[in-house]
């Protein structure tokens, strides 16, 4: 089984530059998008609605945020957020049961420049983590998407010049901490530990796509039991589109 990730930083324009077709090269039968950044009666899009099941859940707030699960397979059960109103309202998880796993779509909220939101950014981690510790106590779990946050100084070009940047402070690498000791795995680093230069975001700025100056902060992430079906963990870094590339997981 494949699973594929990818924030597109805006559905509409992504599929004007070819997702679709890109999408189609990768193959999966699961694919999650997120900051898709609109409601499913502003996208009119037959490759989104060949697509066996969708599910959907936008910010409240246009053109902002939102995620969106697309599955070859029949879901068992699906829901929207995490059970919080406090932190459902900008549309940032979708989870689809399997009946094998759950599967969980996150677009973890930004800190913002100093930090500004890193308070509430720790409010969500814990919810967040919460949220899919109890689905854990059911069946595994499968979480994915760009969860803003680089773990390691291997998972950014310049960590000396960001400890005190959006994505890289002590507090949200903690965090991530965290969610991997309440008993998951880091996917891509379970298989290539040592592996640098692998990044999943570049900013827009300066060229640093070209020059590779970026973050992975796109993870797949298994609950622990599951990590003898990780067969493969990849980082797509040529397809283009957005700020962020695709990553993949495939499972046994």
């Amino acid at each position: 089984m494949k699973l594929v990730s990818w924030n597109v930083n805006g559905l509409r324009a992504t599929l004007g530059k070819g997702l679709a077709e890109k999408m189609d090269a990768l193959a999966p039968d699961l694919l999650c998008l997120q900051e898709i950044k609109a409601r499913p009666e502003q996208v009119k899009d037959d490759w989104i609605n060949a697509w066996p099941h969708a599910l959907w859940n936008p910010a409240q707030r246009p053109g902002y945020s939102g995620v969106l699960i697309l599955s070859k397979l029949p879901p068992l059960s699906t829901s929207l957020g995490i059970g919080q109103p406090e932190h459902d309202a900008e549309g940032r998880v979708a989870t689809m049961e399997f009946d094998d796993f759950y599967f969980v779509g996150c677009y973890t909220p930004n800190s913002q420049n100093e930090l500004a939101r890193l308070p509430y950014r720790q409010e969500w981690d814990a919810a967040f983590r919460d949220y899919v510790c109890r689905l854990a106590e059911t069946k595994p779990v499968v979480l994915c998407g760009d969860l803003n946050v680089a773990h390691e100084e291997i998972d950014l070009a310049r960590p000396d010049a960001n400890h005190f940047s959006a994505g890289f402070s002590d507090e949200e690498r903690a965090g991530f901490s965290r969610l991997l000791a309440a008993g998951f795995t880091d996917s891509f680093r379970h298989l290539h530990p040592d592996a640098r230069d692998a990044y999943s975001w570049w900013s827009f700025r300066g060229g640093a796509r070209a020059r590779n100056v970026g973050w992975r902060i796109d993870y797949f992430c298994v609950s622990n039991g599951m990590v003898d079906r990780i067969a493969e963990a990849g980082i797509h870094a040529d397809v283009t589109g957005s700020d962020h590339c695709p990553i993949s997981l495939v499972l046994r």
